[in-house]
């Protein structure tokens, strides 16, 4: 799979996002060691800290099914014009040795991380 399919299909996944308290719609999408791609969407909630990430729905939707390994992740948002992961988010996506991140902004542009960059110097046990 190309990374614009990835993207279309993170992008198809902000259409279910719930943004009622920020605004902001974000889609996820990763796919797999095996080649399966899992999506998800951000969902808030008046007490902030039970919201979810769209990256982190997307992710434990593929290991809820089993996967372990996540080669690339995909987000788009609505409402936000470079969706760059959150702290927390970053960290699961070291858990599960995430190759690539994908970020699309609202401008159409592109741009692609090794999660290295974006977090480097994750937590550890």
């Amino acid at each position: 799979m190309d990374d614009r399919e990835l993207i279309e299909r993170a992008g198809k996944a902000r259409e279910h996002a719930y943004g009622r308290y920020s605004g902001v719609k974000v889609g996820a999408s990763v796919l797999t060691e095996s080649g399966e791609v899992f999506s998800g969407c951000n969902v808030e909630n008046a007490s902030f800290g039970l919201t979810i990430c769209a990256e982190r729905a997307a992710l434990f939707a593929a290991v809820a099914a089993g996967h372990r390994k996540i080669k690339k992740v995909a987000i788009v948002a609505e409402g936000m014009e470079f969706p760059t992961p959150c702290g927390a988010c970053l960290q699961v996506m070291r858990e599960f040795d995430v190759d690539e991140v994908i970020i699309a902004g609202s401008d159409g542009k592109v741009d692609t991380y090794e999660l290295s960059s974006l977090l480097p110097k994750p937590f550890r046990l």
